[in-house]
């Protein structure tokens, strides 16, 4: 955390806003001089009003972590105004639910293989060999049983 008031410069808010930027200055902590464009970003989307506000509504201990969130909505909000977060996380849970049709289907995969099985090629993809299943697979936790679905006598494994 940098603080500009035991420095000559004042903080990116301060002098963003054209102000003298105070030994008490709210902003100073967060917003240091190397990082003019945090508060550039913040202040466009919040106002640095509603920013101070909201600052000295927190706790002091949760301040950074607040200032960090507004930072990154503020930037995401520049990128994507409409959906600014909620954009990139969609995105990301989208990915998320492709690799685990990518995982399934390679699981699907390799019990086939180890069951001496020729591949379904057909189906226009792996994924679909598992149906719209979105869970893991995890193999049989049954001892009597081996990968493949056969059945054995307890201990003629």
């Amino acid at each position: 955390m940098a603080s500009s008031s035991y420095s000559n410069s004042p903080c990116a808010a301060c002098k963003f806003l054209r102000r003298k930027c105070m030994p008490d200055c709210i902003f100073a902590p967060y917003f240091p001089p190397e990082e003019p464009q945090k508060f550039a970003n913040v202040h466009k989307i919040f106002g640095a009003s509603n920013v101070s506000k909201l600052l000295h509504e927190v706790q002091p201990h949760q301040r950074e972590d607040a200032v960090n969130s507004l930072a990154y909505e503020a930037e995401a909000r520049i990128k994507d105004p409409v959906y600014g977060c909620v954009g990139a996380i969609s995105v990301l849970q989208r990915q998320v639910i492709r690799l685990q049709k990518e995982l399934d289907a390679t699981n699907a995969d390799l019990i086939r293989y180890s069951c001496n099985e020729i591949p379904n090629t057909h189906h226009g993809g792996a994924a679909s060999s598992l149906g719209n299943s979105h869970a893991f697979y995890y193999p049989s936790t049954n001892w009597n049983n081996d990968h493949c679905g056969n059945r054995y006598p307890s201990g003629d494994i």
